[in-house]
């Protein structure tokens, strides 16, 4: 082997030290050093960059024909023994230690995965938010007049969708990892579409309590579901920016929601109905054919893309579904210890339930979204009471769901350059306080047109979302962990918005002075609690430095080979965890 190819991999090995005890990143895969084979093929020098859609070339200031195969426990044979997939692992047959492939090749794919996967990803996405969110264009319709409901009853009734959307998500997750989620998904969606379908023979109280339970508790687990299928497909590096396209596409739904709920609402007086009858039955239709759609557009792996819809060649060559496998697994060998169709038994479910050092990201999602929660609930109601038209309100929504769309990908962005979650996610909520005090001090006198204006604002808050889904999956470090930490999250931010749904009550209104109170000392509590949060992840990773620091390299050396087949997730003592 040459001596620029012997000086690289003598560079890899330290740039694999170095990551693990410095930058503290999990996609290292544990590894304190790798006895590269002199006569292996040269790994990558460049580490991977994030980049959002705009950067079709991929991320500047890197050789696109150099090679992209990131350092990792395969390339070392005595350690990579110690991390075989499982028997029935699907990609077996396309894990290869001595492939390689160039960044031009892998980010034409990335791409290609972008389009084929996430793209369809967030369009599923956008249909679940059509179902969720025109209750909201139905109450701007005049719907609890229709029905006789009290303001009380819209509250139950987004309540009890909350709460059966909570419960729903562990079940959910468990049946995803038993049939997997290219087969759930589009169960799950075909079967919420037709309960949003049968809204539009709403007549009482009790049929509208049922038919929010149903929703609640047969779209639970959804966004945990696609987030396991998109670990399938994307490294940790990636998955923060396709998150945020997953969001921003709700955005998106909200925006062509409000235009076709402005042309549906027009059918008022059709076959003698209301419009939010019709705005059920279309937009459930929608979902149906979506969710059709989803049962023949979701390849169950990288490898098995060949089907009669998708082609008897699939979507992927065999180069193309080696890189995919190999990179996805260099950054995380844990990730072929179950296979995709393995279901989580009860001991790895209370093990992952009692992961405490996950709780610290759950009490973020808890109370991040409290301060807005309130505001966008009762948005449309706030500004038909304000004396706008059924109509106006309608479009009213767009800019701030414009200007959200923007502020998502932009505190996305910056929470990847800058490698920082806590403080990045923090700035949303001192956004949140400085537009929630004029809200408190507004009174019956104030312009309707300055209300609008702060409240449109507020809710145009950069969502911090994607980055916590994306950090509650990096410091889960096992597929075990993520698959109940995924869901786990999102039940506390739905255990959030019951709590928010309590914070506007009747006897408060039309401007809610005692609520805006309320929202003001959370916001600031929410901003202490994403200090505290990043002071625990940073005390938790010195004391794993100062144990592991402790030990000899043998030592180290015998802990790696010893713990290789152990299921530790973010146990282990060479990992770090993100703040």
């Amino acid at each position: 082997m040459s001596l620029e190819s012997s000086s690289l991999n003598e560079k890899n090995r330290l740039e694999v030290s170095d990551k693990i005890i410095v930058d503290a990143v999990p996609t290292d895969l544990n590894v304190h050093d790798l006895n590269i084979p002199d006569d292996w093929p040269p790994l990558a020098v460049d580490k991977p960059r994030n980049y959002f859609f705009w950067d079709l070339k991929g991320p500047s200031g890197i050789d696109q024909d150099a090679i992209a195969t990131q350092p990792s426990i395969y390339d070392d044979p005595e350690k990579s023994k110690y991390f075989s997939p499982h028997t029935k692992y699907e990609n077996t047959h396309r894990i290869d230690p001595l492939f390689r492939w160039t960044w031009r090749e892998e980010y034409k794919l990335v791409r290609k995965m972008d389009f084929r996967i996430m793209l369809w990803c967030c369009i599923m996405f956008m249909a679940l938010q059509l179902d969720r969110g025109n209750i909201s264009q139905a109450v701007a319709d005049n719907f609890l007049t229709d029905l006789h409901f009290t303001t009380s009853v819209f509250n139950n009734g987004n309540t009890i969708f909350k709460v059966f959307f909570l419960v729903a998500e562990i079940p959910s997750q468990l049946v995803s990892k038993k049939l997997g989620p290219d087969r759930w998904i589009p169960i799950q969606m075909l079967c919420w579409s037709a309960v949003a379908m049968s809204q539009y023979a709403l007549h009482g109280k009790a049929g509208f309590y049922v038919t929010r339970a149903l929703l609640g508790a047969l779209e639970g687990g959804f966004i945990a579901d696609i987030c396991l299928y998109l670990s399938y497909f994307y490294t940790s590096v990636e998955l923060p920016v396709r998150l945020a396209y997953f969001w921003a596409a709700m955005t998106v739904s909200e925006i062509i929601a409000a235009f076709m709920g402005f042309g549906i609402l027009h059918m008022r007086g059709v076959h003698g109905q209301e419009g939010w009858r019709w705005l059920f039955l279309i937009e459930g239709a929608i979902t149906a054919g979506v969710g059709l759609l989803a049962s023949v557009l979701m390849p169950p792996s990288p490898t098995q893309s060949k089907s009669w819809f998708r082609g008897k060649n699939g979507w992927f060559s065999e180069r193309e579904e080696k890189i995919i496998v190999n990179r996805v697994l260099r950054e995380e060998p844990t990730k072929s210890q179950m296979h995709n169709r393995q279901p989580l038994d009860l001991r790895k479910f209370w093990k992952s339930l009692t992961d405490y050092d996950l709780w610290p990201i759950y009490i973020i999602g808890l109370i991040f979204q409290i301060p807005t929660s309130p505001v966008s609930t009762y948005q449309t109601l706030t500004l038909r009471s304000l004396g706008f038209t059924t109509f106006q309100t309608t479009l009213m929504v767009l800019p701030n769901q414009v200007l959200s769309l923007v502020t998502l990908l932009i505190i996305t962005y910056a929470s990847q350059r800058l490698n920082e979650r806590s403080l990045v996610s923090l700035s949303a909520q001192i956004w949140g306080l400085v537009l929630l005090i004029p809200l408190r001090v507004f009174d019956t006198d104030s312009s309707r047109w300055g209300k609008y204006v702060v409240t449109m604002l507020l809710l145009s808050i950069p969502s911090s979302h994607a980055i916590q889904v994306a950090w509650t999956s990096r410091n889960s470090n096992s597929i075990r962990t993520r698959t109940f930490s995924s869901a786990a999250y999102n039940m506390f931010c739905q255990l959030g918005g019951i709590i928010s749904s309590y914070i506007y009550r009747a006897d408060d209104s039309p401007l809610y002075h005692r609520g805006n109170s309320a929202l003001i000392g959370v916001s600031a509590m929410n901003i202490a609690v994403y200090l505290l949060v990043k002071v625990y992840y940073i005390w938790r990773n010195r004391q794993r430095d100062k144990i592991w620091n402790a030990m000899s390299p043998e030592k180290q050396e015998e802990y790696v080979q010893s713990q290789a087949n152990v299921d530790l997730g973010n146990k282990r003592l060479d990992f770090r965890f993100a703040h």
